[in-house]
């Protein structure tokens, strides 16, 4: 259901694509198909290669991770709007992104949070931050 929820906001705020990993789910599943609404046949997607950090990086994107860290900068910090092409990593809910994947991240970033929460689930926070970093 997350991963429908992740397309179906992806494909509402005019994200370009969505990229898996191996591990992922399929975007196909019944379920996922539903909850995106059919928005995984509207939005490009494809499974990442092995080295997808770098396959990014390559093409020219800086790399922004979400991820509840102490050098984590603010979802509205303007560095991040001003990069030109900017790929936004969100890992599975409850483990998130891995060590290595943050460490080979260009920006790790943080939605600030209130009342004593610290993190969202991984579809909204998907949904946060298409609003905040969407080009504009």
């Amino acid at each position: 259901t997350n991963l429908g929820a992740i397309f179906r906001s992806a494909a509402a705020l005019n994200m370009d694509a969505v990229l898996l990993t191996p591990a992922c789910s399929n975007p196909l599943y019944r379920r996922s198909c539903r909850v995106s609404m059919g928005t995984v046949f509207q939005v490009p997607w494809t499974y990442a290669g092995e080295n997808w950090v770098q396959d990014l990086k390559n093409l020219g994107f800086k790399t922004a991770a979400m991820a509840l860290r102490t050098d984590s900068v603010t979802i509205d910090d303007p560095r991040l709007m001003a990069e030109e092409k900017l790929a936004i990593l969100l890992g599975s809910e409850g483990d998130g992104l891995t060590d290595g994947t943050i460490a080979a991240c260009d920006y790790t970033v943080k939605i600030p949070m209130y009342h004593g929460v610290d993190s969202l689930n991984v579809a909204a926070a998907s949904a946060v931050a298409f609003w905040e970093l969407r080009a504009r």
